[in-house]
């Protein structure tokens, strides 16, 4: 009896596993579940984005459910996995997850002074007297999430550029998201830190930063912008029909989150430059 009841479970858990894996990788599903940026708060994002859920909607003919990671990793974790259709991943984090799924890039944010391109920039404190990158040298650096770009990867080789190497130079830390970044170098947590251009901006414009307390010490040049992406495996009908819909969004109120007038089409060999830069600092991205 006892072999039996083992017998029972194999089969059970092997048809548990099996539709798992078939839900996981459903060409055409019901609904849609789209990963958001894990820059801020969840709920806080989610509410910020309903406009975009009720458009994907009307679009694609699908529900749409709006997910926050923890962040990258789990991101990365959760598209390898199939648990993920649509995911707007930052240029590293799609480098990485691109190397354990099979996904593409089809969408960047567009603005009209940058195009579907943007900049990071490391910033300092002004009380410490970071007034440029070489005042770093002996202080303490600090970074978002280790598979961000614009507050890790781009503002290190931004460091590394001006002969400043992490551990021997200067110390760094992580603190997450990239307003924690900014908070810390304001507090005098530390005395410097890196992170996205438009999100520096729009936490001065909203008065979270004061700029007589943080200064930017130097802009980087542009990256590819953060890329919408999608599972491969999904029929061509559905990718088409989410593809035009972000292409063709014209909404302000969905926009306005994202900073950007619109959506431009963009594809793999645009994050080139961002693989360049892995090699630059000698990381390994196949380790994050």
């Amino acid at each position: 009896m006892k072999k039996l009841f083992i017998i029972l479970g194999i089969i059970i858990l092997g048809v548990l596993v099996a539709n798992l894996s078939q839900a996981a990788s459903n060409p055409d599903p019901d609904t849609l579940k789209v990963a958001l940026l894990p820059d801020e708060n969840a709920s806080t994002v989610i509410k910020k984005n309903e406009g975009l859920k009720k458009y994907l909607e009307a679009r694609t003919g699908k529900k749409i459910e709006l997910i926050v990671t923890t962040d990258y990793s789990s991101m990365i974790e959760a598209m390898r996995h199939g648990r993920l259709d649509v995911a707007y991943f930052g240029p590293l984090s799609y480098v990485l997850a691109r190397q354990k799924s099979s996904i593409e890039p089809f969408a960047a944010l567009k603005t009209k002074k940058e195009g579907t391109t943007y900049k990071a920039v490391v910033i300092g404190n002004v009380a410490a007297g970071i007034n440029k990158i070489a005042d770093i040298k002996g202080k303490n650096m600090v970074y978002g999430d280790t598979a961000s770009t614009s507050s890790h990867l781009i503002p290190k080789s931004m460091l590394a550029e001006n002969g400043l190497k992490a551990k021997v130079d200067y110390q760094e830390h992580f603190v997450g998201a990239h307003d924690a970044v900014v908070m810390a170098v304001q507090n005098g947590n530390a005395q410097a830190g890196g992170l996205s251009k438009p999100i520096f901006e729009s936490l001065v414009q909203r008065g979270i930063i004061s700029p007589a307390k943080v200064k930017v010490l130097e802009e980087s040049r542009p990256f590819p912008q953060y890329p919408w992406t999608m599972r491969s495996d999904m029929k061509p009908a559905l990718k088409e029909k989410i593809r035009s819909a972000f292409l063709n969004l014209k909404d302000m109120e969905v926009l306005k989150h994202f900073k950007a007038e619109g959506f431009g089409p963009i594809t793999d060999k645009d994050y080139d430059v961002v693989r360049n830069l892995g090699e630059l600092l000698g990381l390994d991205f196949s380790k994050f």
